[in-house]
């Protein structure tokens, strides 16, 4: 909507009030100025039918309970005046476009509805959505009282010289604010305060809606223990997701090592062992031969220690643990096949698991601008933002990326999650390419 703005009430609680831009113009453009004022105009039916209803039902039905029948009707009421309540939000969302969340406890499971009732009327939640339609009355009348003064006053005066144009002229009376126009010319004074006094009509709406969302926020809403709590949920769900899938990315990168030892370098030294078998029996009979296999087995075991670098570098490299990683990423930006341009900003060394999930996201997304990107270029920039290192690593390709279940892109968004951490790809079509990870620097 654009009018929404979260605020810190007192005990640090977060409010969200309608707010945006205060300009006379941005609020005769914005359509919840308009909604408000129609909701302020239509109010007072509201807050009427929510009084009359609750006073006569629960007097009624209090009445009624020496018979029996008042305690069923007052199970009726309270349900009824939680359905009331959820209007209410759903028109505060119409209205001021503020969604206000459901502040009620979950409903015990099971089939017995005893149990249930019993967790309504125990609910805080209830009693407050009781009180807020108590006040909603009262409020109501007051907030269509200023709303019909303010625009009946500005409209009167817009329209001035038409009525002045009437029966020879006309008085407008507003308690202090009274004005003659004798004739449509001596009325165009008046339609120019009409103009200041809808502007003030504008003010009071949105500073009444306003007052309205944080009467409503305040009673129809979460406490900030719930909140709070609501919170924590959220978080902990995050975090169970981000290590459910650290588990499972270590388990994969735990079973390509594996495989590569058992394809690559177990093979090689396996040969290696084999030619030297060979050549220890031809060492009497055959020396040439011999020579010849030792050769090979000593080429072969070169060759398995080269796999061997080149895996470990692949589990964690050497010049990130000794230097860091600005000469980390120089270096893979030096074996890239495209320039590549590296920014690293980092006031002091970020954490192990951080420099190494880095550098791997730096390594994969250039591995990916060679293979798919079609690019002549590509930028590397690591800096420090408040508590957060943010990586990002642009190229001028085709784009088009997309982080594809158990694709690279997705590994390195889980890589990024085990540590709390966020992974962003913007890759339009025809490009350029931006990959950008949020690491925490504390979790």
């Amino acid at each position: 909507m654009g009018e929404l703005s979260s605020t810190t009430a007192a005990g640090g609680r977060a409010m969200t009030v309608v707010t945006g831009s205060w300009r006379p113009a941005a609020m005769a453009r914005s359509s919840v100025t308009w909604r408000s004022a129609l909701y302020l105009a239509v109010s007072l039916g509201f807050g009427l039918a929510w009084f009359i209803g609750l006073v006569v039902g629960l007097a009624l039905s209090t009445a009624l309970v020496v018979l029996w029948i008042g305690i069923p009707m007052l199970v009726l009421m309270m349900i009824a005046w939680r359905f009331a309540a959820v209007i209410e939000r759903a028109m505060a969302w119409m209205a001021f476009g503020v969604r206000i969340p459901s502040p009620y406890r979950p409903l015990p499971e099971g089939r017995n509805p005893l149990v249930k009732l019993k967790a309504m009327a125990t609910d805080p939640a209830t009693w407050k959505d009781l009180l807020y339609l108590f006040l909603r009355f009262p409020l109501s009348l007051v907030e269509f009282a200023l709303s019909a003064f303010v625009w009946s006053a500005a409209g009167t005066f817009l329209v001035l010289p038409v009525l002045a144009a009437q029966d020879g002229g006309v008085e407008v009376n507003f308690g202090l604010v009274s004005f003659w126009a004798g004739n449509p010319v001596a009325g165009l004074p008046g339609t120019a305060f009409g103009v200041l006094l809808a502007v003030m009509a504008m003010y009071v709406t949105r500073a009444m809606a306003m007052g309205h969302v944080l009467i409503a926020r305040s009673l129809l809403g979460p406490s900030a223990s719930q909140q709070e709590n609501q919170r924590l949920r959220q978080k902990t769900a995050h975090l169970q997701a981000s290590r459910a899938r650290g588990v499972d990315a270590a388990e994969f990168e735990r079973r390509r090592i594996e495989r590569d030892l058992h394809d690559g370098a177990q093979q090689r030294l396996l040969a290696v062992a084999m030619d030297i078998g060979r050549a220890r029996a031809k060492l009497d009979e055959d020396p040439e031969g011999a020579r010849a296999l030792i050769e090979q087995a000593h080429s072969g075991t070169k060759e398995a220690i080269s796999e061997l670098r080149d895996l470990a570098r692949g589990i964690y490299p050497a010049i990130l643990t000794d230097r860091g990683l600005d000469p980390a990423l120089s270096g893979l930006a030096g074996r890239a096949p495209v320039p590549v341009e590296v920014d690293v900003d980092l006031p002091e060394r970020p954490p192990a698991a951080v420099e190494s999930i880095a550098y791997f996201i730096v390594a994969e997304a250039l591995a990916n601008i060679a293979k798919y990107a079609r690019a002549t270029r590509a930028t590397v920039r690591v800096a420090r933002e408040d508590s957060w290192v943010v990586v990002e690593v642009a190229d001028n390709g085709v784009g088009g990326a997309v982080a594809r279940a158990k694709g690279g892109l997705a590994g390195l968004a889980d890589r990024a999650a085990t540590i709390d951490g966020m992974l962003t790809v913007d890759s339009p079509p025809g490009g350029p390419t931006v990959i950008r990870a949020d690491l925490p620097c504390t979790w």
